[in-house]
């Protein structure tokens, strides 16, 4: 956990979720990005970077900061619960990716 006492936000956490492919993750952010923090005592920041020795950005960034361990926690819970509406979104309607990946993860 690191911290960013200068801006009043001591308590933060960043999580870096990797997806099968770039569009996915694109998809998942545009998606998340969408739903604003109620509090402003919590700041997230979402983007897309590449894993490490791709160029193609398969990871989506979660970067929180907040006021209070409490308030990081809420906020945090709060986002999981929605990524895991997305990610079983993805899994039902993008079956030709999720097929790919799996087929690839057998044969490898």
């Amino acid at each position: 956990m690191a911290t960013d006492t200068a801006a009043g936000f001591p308590c933060a956490l960043t999580l870096d979720l990797p997806f099968p492919d770039a569009r996915l993750a694109s998809v998942a952010l545009q998606a998340l990005r969408v739903d604003k923090e109620l509090s402003s005592l919590v700041k997230r920041d979402l983007s897309a970077v590449a894993s490490e020795g791709s160029s193609d950005p398969t990871v989506l960034r979660i970067e929180y900061s907040a006021a209070t361990n409490r308030m990081l926690r809420v906020a945090v819970n709060s986002f999981l619960e929605s990524l895991a509406l997305v990610l079983e979104v993805q899994e039902e309607l993008d079956v030709d990716v999720v097929e790919a990946r799996q087929g690839q993860e057998k044969s490898g």
